[in-house]
């Protein structure tokens, strides 16, 4: 199910799946005979449409926020990341299948998959209402690195995707959402706090099952994040950080600060 999802290239059809999916994950459940977990082959990326451009980060146009053009480029970012994030949580589940996890682990990343489905398809309605689309800009080609870079190692996809990818997020999209209401797109700013909401829940995933890891091999969470996230993470992190919702999500100062350049 996992690999399918990650193999489907339109961006609708994908999410669609992945929302299928992950209902029927949930029913199987909540019937009491869970579907098998198995083993995959997930693609090293996942399946792409023709547009948009992806383009080297430094390429990408730069358009002002406070105009209609950077308003609809801000949504068109947040709406690629939202697709990437829906094959991050398909591929963790297909990639570390063969890791013996308790089934919770599972129902966490069907879950914020199924969240990051319905946060595209909020995205590209919002696109769509300002005389736009998914696919009408260039985008951000660097999307997949982090799955690459962790692609052999569980512990290290989950502190950099959800702890460090993801945390980022609930950084920045207070920002954004004030952004939208100054300029009265009240749909936008109805997408981008559901999104808020339950990206909070995301991370706390990925704090969680990082956690339990450590635990099962007696390691110190906070030594072992630093390490990989300096070793998988390229960059440093960059404050401000929102303190409250990173601490609802299970991540206190002292993992993030250390890792800010110069502290």
């Amino acid at each position: 199910m996992a690999v399918e999802v990650l193999e489907t290239a339109d961006p609708r059809a994908k999410t669609d799946l992945s929302r299928a999916h992950a209902a029927r994950w949930r029913a199987s459940r909540e019937g009491g005979t869970p579907i098998d977990i198995g083993t995959a082959e997930p693609p090293d990326r996942p399946a792409r449409p023709d547009r948009p451009e992806l383009l080297n980060p430094r390429d990408v146009p730069r358009r002002k926020p406070g105009t209609a053009e950077g308003r609809i480029a801000m949504m068109h970012a947040v709406a690629h990341i939202e697709l990437n994030a829906v094959d991050l949580h398909w591929d963790v589940i297909a990639r570390f299948a063969h890791v013996p996890m308790p089934l919770g682990f599972f129902d966490d990343w069907v879950s914020a998959a199924d969240d990051e489905s319905k946060h595209w398809g909020l995205m590209n309605d919002c696109l769509l209402a300002a005389g736009s689309h998914y696919g009408a800009l260039p985008a951000h080609a660097g999307m997949w690195r982090a799955a690459e870079e962790t692609a052999r190692d569980l512990m290290a996809r989950l502190a950099v995707v959800p702890m460090v990818l993801e945390a980022r997020g609930l950084d920045v999209t207070p920002g954004m959402i004030a952004l939208f209401e100054r300029a009265g797109e009240s749909r936008a700013v109805e997408a981008l706090s559901t999104i808020y909401g339950e990206e909070v829940a995301h991370v706390a995933y990925g704090s969680k099952w990082f956690h339990f890891l450590c635990g099962r091999h007696d390691l110190d969470p906070k030594v072992v994040f630093h390490d990989l996230v300096r070793r998988h993470f390229h960059g440093s992190l960059k404050p401000p950080f929102n303190e409250e919702k990173r601490a609802d999500a299970g991540l206190p100062p002292d993992f993030y600060w250390p890792l800010v350049e110069g502290a």
